[in-house]
């Protein structure tokens, strides 16, 4: 047991008294009253107030372990939550970028649309004007063939023509000839007057015949075209 003296004790009491500072801990137990009843009173105070303070401490320890433990689960929330969110921030960047890439593959498409469709009205342009120049080439060509046509069929028939009325103008001159010789030589004209006669009738039938048959040809082949 430790012993103390009455001044120290005198003194530790008016420090209790004034100030509400007293011994704390196990050493109350370790001090000898000696019977002072006022120092016992004294020693029985400090145990009460340290244990009361012990307690409060106790008490106080427990509530921070049980906020620390509250804080730590909100902690764990906290962080689930911010991980959520940031799986979630990944998912909405990742879908904006999708997003763009869809909508540049979209506008990319649209203008080769375009030009495309730009593309095919030219070469639309191109084939009514080829097939205008193809048109007009046609009939060109054809207003060229049927003029090469009718040249031909007119030098042709004016060949023919021309042929045919040699040979009526000879045929005509040879008889008339004849018929001059015959009169000039005073033989009897009478038979070849009459052949004379003849000849030109026939002559000029023949003329007016294939004359007519070349005009009647000409016409049917320019109603038949």
């Amino acid at each position: 047991m430790i012993k103390i003296d009455n001044n120290t004790k005198k003194i530790l009491m008016e420090l209790y008294l004034k100030k509400g500072i007293g011994l704390e801990g196990n050493i109350t137990k370790l001090i000898d009253t000696e019977n002072d009843q006022d120092f016992k009173k004294y020693l029985k105070d400090c145990e009460t107030k340290d244990g009361e303070k012990r307690r409060k401490r106790l008490e106080i320890t427990k509530q921070i372990q049980k906020q620390n433990g509250e804080l730590v689960v909100a902690n764990q929330e906290n962080e689930r939550i911010l991980s959520e969110l940031q799986e979630t921030l990944k998912e909405v960047e990742e879908s904006r970028l999708t997003f763009e890439v869809q909508n540049r593959e979209l506008n990319e498409w649209k203008q080769d649309n375009l030009r495309l469709t730009e593309e095919l009205k030219n070469e639309m342009v191109k084939a009514e004007q080829a097939k205008v120049t193809a048109e007009t080439a046609k009939q060109n060509a054809e207003n060229d063939l049927d003029f090469l046509q009718k040249r031909n069929q007119t030098e042709l028939i004016s060949t023919i023509v021309r042929v045919a009325l040699y040979i009526i103008v000879g045929v005509g001159i040879v008889t008339t000839g004849v018929y001059v010789f015959t009169m000039v030589m005073g033989k009897d004209t009478q038979v070849i007057s009459a052949a004379w006669s003849n000849m030109f009738g026939i002559l000029l039938t023949n003329a007016f015949s294939i004359v007519g048959t070349i005009m009647g040809i000409k016409y049917a082949t320019e109603n038949k075209q």
